[in-house]
């Protein structure tokens, strides 16, 4: 077997599923789901129908992601963390044809008890402190904490605070790779 799966998991018939995967306790893997390699789906998670889930994404435990949520590579959603995929939800009224896309691009971390309201992009290698509320687009590389979800800085692909000097530039203490801030925008310039 490509992939594992605890033997109280779930998995539906059409959906994709990587090499080194592992599914752990009481999940449910929904059809027509795409997810990559290496992935780690923790306990009492729910990935819903055409969800697309890249190489190496760590989901914690009690998350659901539904539909029209697509997580690049190396995204890390922590416990308890949540998706929307309705901003007007209500239980009289079908909104299946109504779903926002949100994307979750490479490297990027959300924290326990985030939201993260839908249709509202989140940029590559940005880190969403926990129990931020999500409501905005996320540019990459940005730090968001509170409620609504406020930019307090910028983290580096290693998850370290990057302290920026009046050039515009800074490094990661733990890598030691160059960012550059130009324009309200940050880039890696040791790629």
């Amino acid at each position: 077997m490509k992939f594992q799966a605890h033997e109280t998991a779930v998995i539906d018939e059409g959906c994709s599923i990587g090499e080194g995967t592992k599914i752990w306790h009481f999940s449910h893997i929904m059809p027509n789901c795409i997810i990559g390699e290496r992935c780690n789906i923790g306990q009492n998670v729910v990935v819903s129908p055409d969800v697309v889930l890249g190489n190496n994404v760590k989901v914690q435990n009690n998350v659901s992601i539904y539909t029209g949520v697509i997580c690049e590579d190396d995204v890390f959603l922590g416990p308890s963390m949540v998706f929307t995929n309705v901003t007007n939800p209500r239980s009289a009224v079908a909104r299946r044809d109504q779903y926002l896309k949100t994307t979750v691009k490479k490297g990027a971390s959300i924290g326990a008890n985030a939201t993260i309201v839908c249709g509202n992009d989140l940029g590559e290698y940005c880190f969403i402190g926990a129990g931020t509320v999500i409501t905005k687009e996320v540019p990459a590389y940005a730090l968001m904490v509170g409620n609504p979800g406020k930019q307090i800085g910028w983290m580096s692909k290693f998850g370290h605070r990057l302290t920026f000097d009046e050039n515009g530039h800074a490094t990661c203490p733990e890598s030691n790779k160059k960012y550059e801030l130009k324009d309200g925008i940050v880039t890696c310039i040791d790629e």
